[in-house]
């Protein structure tokens, strides 16, 4: 269902510039990020990606992110966190034409077509990769963790962010469990992720009246969790989190 949904969102709002998909985040510590004038629209939506970059070496690597959808945030991180090389992969063929076409002008950045679950790369293809509130469309969260993995160089970097249920967690720390990796970092963001919620809120659900149609409208609220929402509410009563973990390749 997860997946049926952004198949539908990566198709609308196409004449918007509208780049990015996930919920955001504000820092607790009141440290904001330096932006571009131009950016600073996508603040909060931006501020998630450089949280979960910030957790790894970017700078001067051949970075990954899977499950790019428009492309704003492989486009920041390109920019503002100076890979040698980005590359951006999305499991839909709309989301990927629209993000060449909004990201044209960032010169080492590129986006490409393909499955989370068998990634069209060889093995140890890159430093780094991002994971950034994408996982919980995916089938099988082990298949993915360990298609990361494959493809990481020895010593590479998984940065991985998203929600779950809370009957979910012990699968999803399940998935992350294999020799290959070593976790360096975790903590429960959901306080940052709710206080953006409810910063991005008239933001986004004038976006979804001007460029969903009626009969959507409300499926499409609770997709990018706008107040009292399903998500939204669960985030509120404990019985969802959002998780954030990096983990290191061991080095063989």
């Amino acid at each position: 269902m997860w997946k049926w949904w952004y198949q539908r969102l990566a198709r609308r709002g196409h004449n918007t510039g509208w780049s990015f998909m996930n919920y955001g985040y504000t820092p607790s510590n009141g440290t904001y990020l330096e932006l571009k004038k131009e950016d600073e629209s996508n603040r909060l939506f931006i501020q998630l990606y450089d949280y979960t970059a910030s957790q790894i070496p970017i700078r001067g690597k051949h970075i990954l992110e899977i499950g790019s959808g428009r492309g704003g945030g492989a486009s920041f991180v390109a920019q503002y966190h100076n890979p040698s090389h980005m590359t951006g992969l999305d499991y839909s063929a709309t989301a990927v034409k629209l993000s060449i076409n909004l990201h044209k002008e960032v010169t080492n950045l590129q986006f490409v077509k393909g499955d989370a679950e068998s990634l069209p790369f060889d093995d140890k293809s890159f430093d780094a990769v991002i994971n950034v509130e994408s996982s919980h469309c995916y089938g099988d969260m082990a298949v993915f963790v360990k298609e990361a993995a494959r493809v990481l160089k020895p010593s590479g970097y998984l940065s991985w962010v998203d929600l779950r249920g809370e009957d979910m967690v012990s699968d999803t720390e399940s998935a992350f469990n294999i020799p290959e990796l070593n976790c360096i970092y975790e903590e429960t963001i959901t306080p940052q992720v709710l206080q953006a919620l409810d910063e991005i809120h008239e933001r986004k659900i004038e976006m979804i009246d001007l460029h969903v149609p009626k009969f959507l409208q409300s499926a499409f609220r609770d997709f990018s969790g706008v107040r009292n929402s399903k998500i939204y509410n669960a985030f509120k009563d404990g019985s969802a989190v959002y998780l954030a973990k990096a983990y290191q390749k061991i080095s063989t």
